[in-house]
């Protein structure tokens, strides 16, 4: 086990199952020295996470979609845990007709939900999460490159990100007399519950691969270093920035 997050209290927003993203954080972050806490939307995945952690990992529910749960759950863990030093943001929605019927028919309900979840969710969360941060503390979300390409398929979520991805930027000026820094971690593709949503994920996950620099996609562990090193004292240097950890795929 390394040392390179001992002593630090680091939220993780977004577990689904062992094969999210999000998990592989935790257990970057766990092997790091870290201590984790879960948030969980609802009580689905409050009996999915149980059985992943068990009695290990304090859980605590956090609906972003209303700010006052937000601001309720970050209340609750500084009750409970005291001053936090990093938040990883791994939320991420957009409902079926959405992101299948492709950005031109896509309605003004189905645009607000994707844009509400999985951009301005990571301003909320900020706003309450630096409340209740210690000095130096680091805020990490999670991105795509569809961000920045029209990939097929991913359509509106390709927006929702880019936008994510600007509140970064916006957020690291607002937060830098704090010392809390915010960058966004742009992750390869990698089969997750959030990858399956989308239409024809096989041959995105396929062409992902094709792209990366040594023929193998990124790993889950993979990026969960990255993550480590961002919540790390290592990388005070580093704000606002968005940090490919995708195997080369963006080179292409």
């Amino acid at each position: 086990m390394g040392t390179l997050l001992e002593n630090k209290k680091i939220i993780v927003m977004g577990v689904a199952n062992k094969n999210s993203i999000a998990w592989g954080c935790v257990e970057a972050l766990q092997e790091q020295g870290a201590k984790v806490i879960l948030t969980y939307q609802n009580d689905r995945l409050h009996r999915s996470l149980e059985k992943l952690v068990g009695d290990d990992v304090p859980l605590v529910e956090c609906d972003v979609s209303e700010d006052e749960n937000v601001e309720k759950a970050f209340q609750q863990i500084e009750r409970d845990f005291g001053k936090i030093d990093g938040i990883i943001h791994a939320i991420a929605f957009a409902d079926k007709e959405t992101l299948e019927g492709g950005v031109l028919n896509t309605k003004k309900e189905g645009y607000n939900l994707a844009q509400d979840v999985s951009a301005y969710s990571l301003i909320s969360v900020s706003r309450y999460g630096s409340q209740i941060m210690a000095e130096k503390g680091s805020i990490v979300t999670m991105t795509y490159f569809g961000s920045e390409r029209a990939v097929p398929n991913y359509n509106m979520m390709g927006i929702a990100k880019a936008a994510l991805e600007a509140n970064v930027r916006y957020l690291a000026s607002d937060l830098g007399e704090r010392k809390i820094r915010v960058n966004a971690i742009s992750a390869g593709a990698v089969k997750t519950l959030a990858v399956t949503g989308i239409k024809h994920h096989r041959d995105l996950l396929k062409e992902s691969q094709s792209r990366t620099v040594d023929g193998e996609s990124v790993s889950t562990e993979e990026i969960g270093n990255t993550a480590a090193f961002l919540l790390s004292d290592m990388s005070t240097g580093i704000t606002g920035d968005i940090i490919y950890v995708d195997k080369g795929v963006h080179l292409i």
